[in-house]
Parts: structure tokens; sequence; C-alpha cells
């Protein structure tokens, strides 16, 4: 969005216009036993460490299948597709945290 004014200087509105499309969540699981979690590092500085400690408690807690670790290249970018894909093949959940 463009703004001016009389005096011919032009101010551009930074908010812009973002369009997305509503996606439904997941129901939730009814249980975590033997359930195979994703557990994904952003790569934040304290993400691993918080991931790691969640991860123990809810494996200490529960029976699941499997725990998989994953990273993303980096936290300021979307996870790659192939990476998202791999998750969703095969895991039932997954855990995630910013860990700043």
């Amino acid at each position: 969005m463009t703004v001016s004014n009389t005096n011919s200087a032009v101010a551009y509105d930074p908010r812009g216009v973002v369009s997305a499309e509503p996606v439904p969540t997941a129901p939730r699981l009814n249980a975590l036993d033997g359930v195979r979690l994703a557990v994904l590092d952003n790569t934040k500085w304290n993400a691993g460490k918080l991931l790691r400690r969640i991860a123990a408690k809810l494996e200490a807690e529960n029976d699941f299948a499997a725990v998989t670790y994953y990273r993303k290249e980096s936290f300021s970018k979307n996870a790659a597709p192939d990476l998202v894909e791999e998750i969703a093949a095969n895991s039932d959940a997954t855990l995630t945290a910013i860990g700043d």
C-alpha cells in the first residue's frame, strides 16, 4: 500500500497484505503409548537442550514406539519440504520448541 501527500513525498506502508488459507489442526491423540514421536530442533540456541529434556521426561512417562530427532537448517527458515514429508511419513506426533 502506498500513501502519498500533496508535497510529492511518498511513504510506503510496511504492514503489507498477508493472505493465507486456513488449515485445520490435527486431532489430539488420546494417549502417547505406542506413538512414533518426532522431535524437531529449530536450531535456536537453547532449543536442543530444552527438547532433549522434555523428550526424556515424556519417555519416562510413556511407552513410545520410537523417538526420532530431526534438525531444521535454520530457525529463520521454514523446514525443508522433504524434511516435513519425512517427519509426516514416519511420525504420529511432533514435539518442537523455540528455546530462546
